[in-house]
């Protein structure tokens, strides 16, 4: 006897007890046309991203209104600041131009991202200069890394913010802590001991900041949607110590991070791997991107 051909039954209609059995080949047949008219119209209603391509970085220097900020200017301009970070993030894969400028911004020391524009702002690069260390901290922090490692930092944050906006990544939390997330676990990708120059760099600059506001800080300091300054120095050596305790160990055996923070550092870490890996990473020219990490980025420190 032939066996009789699996028959998928479901009910229709709201309430009803009717039933509707149709035959197994054309439930695959209308599954099939059901999966490609969704595959069809989900290509339709996202144009933008099928034309994102690597290289989508545009940079300008605006000459600065202010004379004390044309040395800044003129170094940075002459170092290739902004040339390098377009180069570091040439790998990125965009639907649309991303434009990054370093300009005056009338007093207030800052940087942001809006509209498909990264703004830093020459009184954030002097507020950094102004609290660089005349030498070699106890520590081992050289003074240049107290400047650049936070203007990497920086950068990488609001270009955070801009992959959240213009790839409409979804995140979980505040999108400010998301961001620090991603600037941190992008400086622990570049050798190691870059790496390192940049975090403590990082953490030296939010160490200065929370020094300058402790005095005087009120309850509403503690609305703003970032971090206090400790609280994101603190989240930066967590971080990296979750990527490399052996790199960064001595964060926790000196005391700068408290071991209580740093047991759980390597599922932080891990989280934000597993997050960037899920979300960034497919946007990413990968071929590209490991040649450019080969480069060596920061200028050599004075023997």
């Amino acid at each position: 006897m032939a066996r009789n051909r699996l028959r998928l039954c479901e009910r229709i209609g709201h309430g009803s007890v009717d039933i509707v059995c149709v035959n197994g080949a054309m439930m695959k047949t209308a599954l099939a046309v059901t999966v490609a008219g969704m595959i069809l119209i989900t290509a339709m209603a996202m144009p933008a991203f099928a034309a994102s391509k690597a290289n989508r970085v545009s940079i300008r220097y605006v000459p600065p209104k202010n004379p004390a900020h044309q040395e800044i200017y003129t170094k940075l301009k002459q170092r290739g600041a902004l040339e390098k970070l377009q180069k570091l993030l040439s790998p990125f894969r965009l639907p649309r131009t991303l434009r990054i400028s370093l300009t005056g911004c009338d007093g207030e020391a800052d940087a942001w991202y809006e509209d498909d524009d990264i703004t830093i702002c020459y009184e954030y690069v002097a507020e950094l200069v102004k609290n660089m260390p005349q030498e070699t901290t106890p520590s081992g922090i050289a003074p240049i890394d107290t400047v650049i490692g936070p203007m990497f930092e920086v950068s990488l944050h609001e270009f955070a913010h801009a992959l959240f906006d213009i790839l409409e990544l979804p995140v979980f939390g505040r999108e400010e802590d998301a961001a620090d997330q991603v600037a941190a676990y992008s400086l622990l990708q570049f050798g190691n001991s870059e790496s390192r120059r940049l975090i403590v760099g990082t953490a030296y600059a939010y160490n200065m900041d929370e020094k300058e506001i402790d005095q005087c800080r009120s309850m509403e300091d503690y609305a703003d949607e970032h971090g206090t300054p400790a609280q994101r120095f603190y989240n930066v050596l967590c971080i990296a110590y979750g990527a490399d305790t052996r790199l960064f160990g001595y964060i926790v055996n000196k005391g700068f991070l408290p071991k209580t923070r740093a047991e759980y550092c390597e599922e932080e870490y891990e989280q934000v791997q597993d997050a960037v890996d899920l979300l960034i990473v497919p946007h990413i020219d990968l071929d590209l991107a490991d040649k450019l990490m080969d480069n060596a980025w920061l200028p050599k420190l004075e023997q």
